[in-house]
């Protein structure tokens, strides 16, 4: 396995509140890893600090860029600069823009990607290399068949899917998702997994998520990562968490 993403004592204080307690972690290239626990145990931080929308009150994080063989440090750089360099997140709340097609938003993503400049012009003309780009992520996302569908006129499940799309425009190292299947029904939920799963398998992206949905995580993971009060108390596979006490008192109320 390769190391894709590491953090070394990584913390960030608000005032008082020691929000994430010296994190030392490694993501392995061969994994899709879930990030776990209750709520306000410093996920979302973590995933802030990652990405350079926060700054760590100390420690770093290292990326393996695309194509590169040694890791990076990316503490300090702005969000944009980690994002060129292979860090992608796809957010909880759509962050596509609404009145865009699905394929002028993609372009939008491929665009930024490759240093062009972004216009109205860049996005409408014609491109045959940038148009095979965008239908290829298309297909491997499954939206082949709603390039020209306006975003806003797309159930929930297949925003969600663009939001991906997007991540994946990128041509990132690592995708961070976020809670990938909030607010879906049974269907979407379970068409969520298999997307996920897939494109684990037909890429060499590495993916990590956090996630509620205990039978999503159990399902999707080859390793979990337990936080609690910003620290890490439990990292293994699903059947060596779940075994673990700390989480059953952290996470699931000390229940067997």
């Amino acid at each position: 396995m390769t190391t894709v993403l590491e953090t070394e004592g990584l913390q960030r204080r608000f005032g008082k509140l020691l929000a994430v307690d010296d994190l030392s972690v490694t993501i392995d290239s061969e994994d899709i890893t879930s990030i776990i626990g209750p709520n306000g145990a410093g996920k979302t931080t973590f995933y802030n600090l990652l990405t350079g929308r926060l700054e760590p009150t100390d420690g770093s994080v290292r990326l393996l860029p695309r194509g590169e063989e040694e890791l990076v440090t990316v503490t300090g750089r702005e969000p944009h600069e980690i994002n060129r360099l292979g860090l992608s997140r796809a957010f909880q709340i759509n962050n596509v823009f609404e009145g865009l097609s699905v394929s002028e938003n993609l372009r939008i993503a491929r665009i930024s990607r490759n240093g062009r400049s972004l216009d109205v012009r860049a996005v409408a003309r014609t491109d045959d290399t940038l148009t095979a780009e965008t239908n290829d992520i298309l297909d491997l996302v499954g939206l082949e068949g709603f390039a020209d569908t306006v975003c806003e006129n797309l159930s929930h499940g297949d925003k969600r899917k663009v939001e991906i799309a997007l991540a994946l425009g990128t041509d990132p190292s690592v995708v961070l998702l976020d809670e990938p299947t909030a607010g879906m029904n049974a269907s979407e939920t379970e068409k969520m997994v298999e997307l996920v799963r897939d494109l684990d398998d037909q890429t060499d992206t590495t993916f990590v998520l956090t996630e509620h949905d205990m039978e999503v995580v159990l399902g999707i993971s080859d390793r979990i990562l337990v936080l609690d009060n910003g620290q890490l108390i439990a990292d293994g596979t699903p059947d060596e968490v779940m075994a673990d006490e700390r989480v059953r008192e952290a996470y699931l109320g000390g229940e067997p």
